[in-house]
């Protein structure tokens, strides 16, 4: 039986992850950024890719990952309080034992640190070390050191301290000790580019003590206080976690090609920044009280989207690369045997023109809210929005970046609507010089063209793209931008709709793959988690309280025993699927859980901060 996406538990030292399962292998790493090529791929094929076991002698495990035995699991796991610090308990006949396991906050390179600490009894431990780098294809020359090993490949070089003896065997590193009541015994993997100089040691008790300082003082800024607290405060860590710290980017998840279908193609690169998803972790990160993260997230959309507005790119990135080509490892076998096995993502390429509103947007948000503004924000938004005055009656590849036809896909223009939207109000709020009169006239052919020929008037909804009998949960979207106020029918008919015709199990897809081929792929996919929260929030703004609390609820029920929500969910199965853990999904938890929190019932769209932004 193979490993499951949700069997794993994230670590990090905001530049990079390392995913550990409930084995106590660490099956997934990238060193040093999180789009780096992984030293630890057995989550893409089997151990043979790389991987880091620490557990009890006889626990029946051999690594994980998508090949390896799910027997030999821990008892239990948690996070230590609100932070990062994965503790994992095992209960032995002899004994029981925990494993730390934590990234400290980046200093002179980056560490993995495992503490093992006798608990009752005495165990039996061994440790299982095999280092590949470049996702498995390298293995590395390895050396013996005094105070543990050095593994080199080409650019790349590891160093594991340890106090206990090391020996090789079938090209990886053991290690079999025992571990007594109030024994401690440490592991520090520390990368650095095998050209420099070996890493100084640092103390893994000092080490832990920091890193546990510096997510609960974090944590501390949290101004949510709602029935939901610890729920929200775990997702903000997971987004925390996420940034990319040296530029404030935020990353759409830690892993690729994680599937959407098992055994199938849909595989896809999230180790990079989306720019749609700017508004949404805007609202999430202001809203429960992070400005700082907020306003280093709007610097790095300043800088990524500057340039010819024309080039504009739907994603970037960690530190603003624009060119992010997609290729196949096809010595990894994939998740459960799903391939391709792909890194970058050719979507970056695709014509999105969501995103030129998305970023009027998500610049707006930031103008109404106490990051305020710049002159060269404005700058970059007037070129955006005369690139967008000449190519709004384009079609596109969606907000879902369909690889099939393009299409006059009604979100898109929706958000280009927002766009002219929130340049009106730029001017008419904050004196801002541009030619109103002008992008007033744009915004009314818009919505009427919206209204015209995306508007199902006998089905009472909304279509996926004009002529087409398919829907989009994006729609759920439409009174959100201010497009049309909630007590409009027709925003009504179309919650019924999805409510309807997409969903399954009371979950919301993106939309039906089959449905006339629009996405241009094989095979099908789950229900998506953000689209489902979404579905909450219109639930919500429209009265359905009761209904959008159970169905709150039930997301909440679908995360792992740590927390974590990857990108979509397989009700028949009852399994995650996809990049994990998606920051998409959990700034959908975030702002959900602060709408539900919300007495008054309103829910308020971009346009109105001073409701959206509320701290509560």
């Amino acid at each position: 039986m193979s490993a499951s996406i949700e069997s794993y538990a994230m670590i990090g030292d905001l530049q990079t992850a390392a995913l550990v399962g409930l084995d106590g292998s660490v099956d997934w790493a990238c060193l040093p950024r999180f789009d780096s090529a992984a030293c630890f791929a057995a989550l893409l094929h089997d151990e043979q890719a790389g991987h880091w076991r620490i557990a009890p002698a006889g626990s029946d495990g051999d690594g994980g990952g998508s090949g390896g035995s799910a027997s030999g699991q821990a008892t239990s796991r948690r996070y230590r309080g609100d932070t990062l610090v994965l503790e994992t308990l095992w209960e032995t006949p002899s004994g029981s034992v925990r494993v730390i396991d934590f990234m400290p906050p980046r200093g002179h390179a980056a560490d993995i640190v495992r503490i093992v600490e006798g608990v009752s009894g005495t165990v039996p431990m061994t440790m299982q070390l095999r280092i590949r780098f470049d996702y498995g294809h390298i293995v590395p020359w390895v050396r013996r050191e005094s105070s543990g090993l050095c593994a080199v490949a080409g650019p790349d070089a590891l160093w594991l301290r340890t106090d206990v003896p090391l020996h090789g065997r079938d090209m990886t590193t053991h290690s079999e000790f025992t571990v007594q009541a109030g024994q401690r015994v440490p592991f520090v993997l520390t990368y650095k580019p095998s050209h420099h100089s070996p890493p100084p040691p640092i103390d893994p008790d000092r080490a832990l003590a920091e890193t546990e300082a510096f997510w609960t003082g974090w944590i501390e800024q949290c101004r949510y206080d709602g029935p939901w607290s610890s729920e929200v405060r775990r997702a903000l860590i997971v987004l925390k976690a996420l940034t990319y710290a040296p530029t404030g980017g935020i990353l759409a998840a830690a892993t690729t090609s994680l599937p959407e279908q098992f055994g199938g193609e849909r595989n896809w690169d999230y180790r990079y920044c989306w720019l749609r998803d700017a508004t949404f972790t805007l609202q999430a990160l202001l809203g429960a009280g992070f400005v700082n993260e907020a306003t280093a997230w709007r610097d790095w959309l300043l800088r990524a989207a500057a340039g010819d507005p024309a080039d504009l790119r739907i994603m970037y990135g960690l530190d603003g690369t624009r060119r992010l080509p997609e290729y196949t490892l096809d010595w990894l076998k994939g998740f459960d045997g799903s391939s391709p096995v792909r890194v970058g993502n050719a979507a970056a390429d695709q014509f999105q023109l969501d995103v030129w509103g998305e970023v009027l947007d998500g610049l707006h948000l930031t103008r109404e809210t106490r990051i305020g503004a710049t002159d060269d924000a404005w700058d970059l938004q007037r070129a955006l929005l005369d690139y967008l005055e000449g190519n709004w009656r384009e079609p596109d590849n969606s907000l879902w970046e369909v690889r099939g036809a393009r299409q006059h896909f009604v979100h898109s223009k929706v958000m280009a609507w927002t766009g002219f939207d929130r340049a009106i109000k730029a001017v008419e709020r904050h004196h801002l010089d541009g030619p109103v009169d002008k992008w007033r006239a744009l915004r009314d052919e818009v919505h009427a063209e919206v209204c015209r020929r995306g508007f199902d008037a006998e089905r009472n909804t909304f279509t996926q793209y004009y002529g087409s009998g398919g829907l989009d949960a994006a729609l759920l979207l439409i009174p959100r931008t201010g497009f049309l106020p909630w007590t409009d029918k027709r925003v009504a008919g179309t919650v019924d709709a999805i409510v309807r015709e997409l969903s399954v199990d009371g979950f919301v897809l993106r939309y039906d793959p089959g449905h006339e081929n629009v996405d241009g792929l094989a095979g099908s996919e789950g229900v998506f988690l953000a689209c489902s929260f979404w579905l909450v929030d219109a639930l919500h703004a429209l009265g359905r309280r009761e209904e959008a609390r159970n169905l709150f609820e039930r997301l909440l029920s679908l995360r792992n025993d740590v927390g974590l929500l990857s990108e979509e969910y397989d009700p028949s199965t009852g399994r995650q699927l996809g990049n994990t853990p998606q920051a998409f999904s959990m700034v959908g938890l975030v702002n959900s859980a602060r709408h539900l929190s919300d007495a008054t019932g309103s829910l308020a769209t971009a346009s109105e901060p001073h409701h959206t932004l509320d701290l509560r």
